[in-house]
């Protein structure tokens, strides 16, 4: 056997945080803004266009005449003002091939502040502490960021592994820094661990069909029943947040309808912010953690093929049809999003591929109802939500609810009915002359 290795190039990022001065968080504030103004002018511009006139060297063109003209305009760097201008085209490509939605206005509160920096070499990348880096952002200065992971500069920085760009983004905990970084790296050999059947639920977050269910040991409901909506927060920062809210519904209350609001109120809320961003960011880092030991445990994971968009829609109805439940259906999307299902699953998916696993998902229609025994649906089986009892008098086999989904997971893929993209389209394909018992 052949002890050479088979390279293969790579394409990831690495997210770090900046410690900015607040004269350098006003400039990077003003070249954010002056992005989401360009992107909404550009937007505007399309849109007006007729559809045959719209090209990449009109837009162009359009575009450098504005920062002439435009004195605010200056304050972004000539190439972050050129990577809006391709990001917002590569928008309409997304769009076109069915991957995203249209590209819309960027509003000033609802949009993530960001500044790209295309160039790779702008960015003059040094190692200076265990623990800091020192980076070149344009127009800002020599900034200092978190150390957190190695990366390829210096004399470890080559042709085929180097940072070839990055970009700035600002969440309620300040501004970070997502470095773009190109690898060549060997091919992994195919994974020979065991196949595993995972269902995602809100008590249970990840039920495996093996039985080595992946908690984050946090409950998803308060004593009285009602869904936590933080509960990645511990009790001292619980009770803070609960009085920030009472400090700015008071604060908001003393304003007029057409009035804008405090800086006090202004400050409350971007209290709450943080410890809203607090709360993902220890969702992030188990989800993480997890997927990473899944992926290096089994070599073939099978997920459900969910549309969670039509899971958490809303059941409140209209004036003539109101919903049922809407109170208990509105708990149950937050828990949904909440958990982020498609985020656990997009982990899955390249965490697994890098270490020589693959990801199948099966439909998920009935996966719930139907025992893991026998393979009937027998109305009354799911007693509740963590239990599954068969009702049919020839099986009786008892057990968790998500266990039992869980292994109907994997009864699919082991079945032939991995989805398949095929004309656009997601079909289930069988293999021939197997009968689901028989696999069973």
């Amino acid at each position: 056997m052949s002890s050479e290795h088979v390279w293969e190039k790579r394409q990831f990022g690495h997210r770090a945080r900046l410690a900015l001065t607040p004269a350098q968080v006003l400039l990077m504030d003003e070249q954010a803004h002056a992005a989401r103004a360009m992107w909404n002018q550009i937007h505007d511009l399309w849109q007006m266009t007729p559809k045959c006139q719209r090209s990449l060297s009109r837009m162009d063109q359009t575009l450098r005449q504005a920062r002439k003209e435009i004195d605010w305009y200056g304050v972004l760097p000539a190439q972050a003002a050129q990577a809006v201008l391709k990001t917002y085209l590569q928008a309409w490509k997304n769009c076109w091939e069915g991957r995203a939605e249209e590209p819309n206005f960027k509003a000033r509160i609802r949009s993530v502040m960001s500044v790209d920096i295309p160039q790779g070499r702008d960015l003059q990348i040094k190692r200076v502490h265990r623990r800091w880096g020192m980076v070149n952002i344009p127009r800002i200065g020599r900034v200092r960021f978190r150390w957190t992971k190695d990366l390829p500069v210096g004399k470890a920085a080559n042709k085929e592994n180097r940072v070839t760009g990055a970009r700035l983004v600002k969440d309620a905990l300040g501004w970070h820094i997502a470095f773009r970084i190109h690898s060549l790296q060997p091919r992994p050999a195919p994974h020979v661990g065991p196949e595993v059947g995972i269902d995602v639920g809100v008590n249970l977050p990840l039920a495996l069909s093996d039985g080595n269910h992946q908690d984050h040991g946090r409950a998803p409901r308060l004593p009285d029943g009602t869904a936590d909506r933080d509960k990645w927060l511990n009790p001292d920062e619980k009770a803070k947040l609960l009085r920030l809210e009472q400090r700015a519904a008071h604060r908001k209350s003393f304003r007029k309808p057409t009035e804008r609001g405090s800086k006090r109120l202004r400050c409350t809320y971007d209290q709450i912010k943080q410890l809203r961003a607090r709360a993902t960011r220890r969702a992030v880092d188990w989800q993480h953690q997890t997927t990473t030991g899944l992926a290096r445990r089994y070599g073939t994971v099978v997920v459900e093929a969910l549309t969670i968009t039509n899971m958490v829609k809303s059941a409140r109805g209209t004036t003539e049809e109101p919903g049922k439940n809407v109170a208990q259906k509105s708990g149950l999307n937050r828990s949904i999003s909440q958990e982020a299902w498609g985020r656990t699953v997009t982990q899955l998916a390249y965490k697994t591929a890098r270490q020589g696993g693959t990801l199948h998902k099966v439909p998920a229609p009935n996966t719930s109802r139907r025992c893991c025994a026998c393979g009937f649906i027998t109305p009354g089986s799911r007693e509740d939500q963590a239990t599954f009892v068969c009702r049919n008098p020839d099986c009786g086999w008892e057990g968790n609810a998500d266990h039992n989904a869980a292994r109907n997971v994997l009864h699919l893929y082991r079945t032939g009915h991995a989805l398949v993209p095929a004309a656009g389209r997601a079909v289930a394909r069988r293999t021939r002359g197997v009968k689901p018992t028989t696999a069973r």
